[in-house]
């Protein structure tokens, strides 16, 4: 089911949502694509990047260098209706690189009765792993790497379409 409310107890999958902006780099405004359907599992692996060191004083310190977050999306059929199919088969059939791979992609948790709910946006760096796959359908998984310029805000989502609207906070 997918949720765009939260009543109690533990949070469901679908209260975690992860949209990317299917214009990738466009003019006006984002149009989300959810990304979700046919993915089993989707987790964002922030990879964290420390290090211990040890001086000659036999003293440990951990050194943290931040993290490296990436999503894989490992199902994404190729469907023509998909408002991102035209953009990733490209990058995947024409090798692209650099910026025509970038977009921003829009993380929402949903975990109050009622919105707006916390959110953050991002600019990311779309990659296909390969393209093909076994018989019945073409598949063109691809990850997501999350190149920063991190902001913090909130999401209402329209009651008829659920297309959802970011709004920045700031001077917090």
């Amino acid at each position: 089911m997918n949720e765009y409310s939260y009543i109690k107890g533990k949070l469901h999958r679908s209260h975690l949502k992860h949209f990317l902006d299917s214009t990738f780099g466009g003019t006006g405004s984002p149009a989300w694509y959810l990304i979700g359907k046919n993915v089993e599992d989707a987790s964002v692996e922030l990879n964290p990047d420390t290090s211990t060191v040890k001086n000659i004083l036999d003293e440990s310190y951990v050194e943290d260098n931040g993290y490296e977050p990436a999503l894989e999306v490992p199902t994404f059929y190729a469907d023509p209706a998909d408002a991102i199919y035209e953009k990733v088969k490209a990058i995947a059939l024409q090798r692209l690189t650099g910026d025509d791979c970038k977009t921003t992609i829009l993380e929402v948790i949903i975990d109050k009765t009622t919105g707006p709910y916390e959110a953050y946006t991002e600019e990311v760096i779309i990659k296909p792993q390969s393209y093909g796959g076994p018989q019945g359908s073409v598949n063109i998984p691809y990850n997501i790497s999350f190149t920063g310029n991190r902001k913090v805000g909130t999401v209402t989502f329209d009651s008829t379409t659920k297309a959802p609207t970011f709004t920045e906070t700031t001077g917090e």
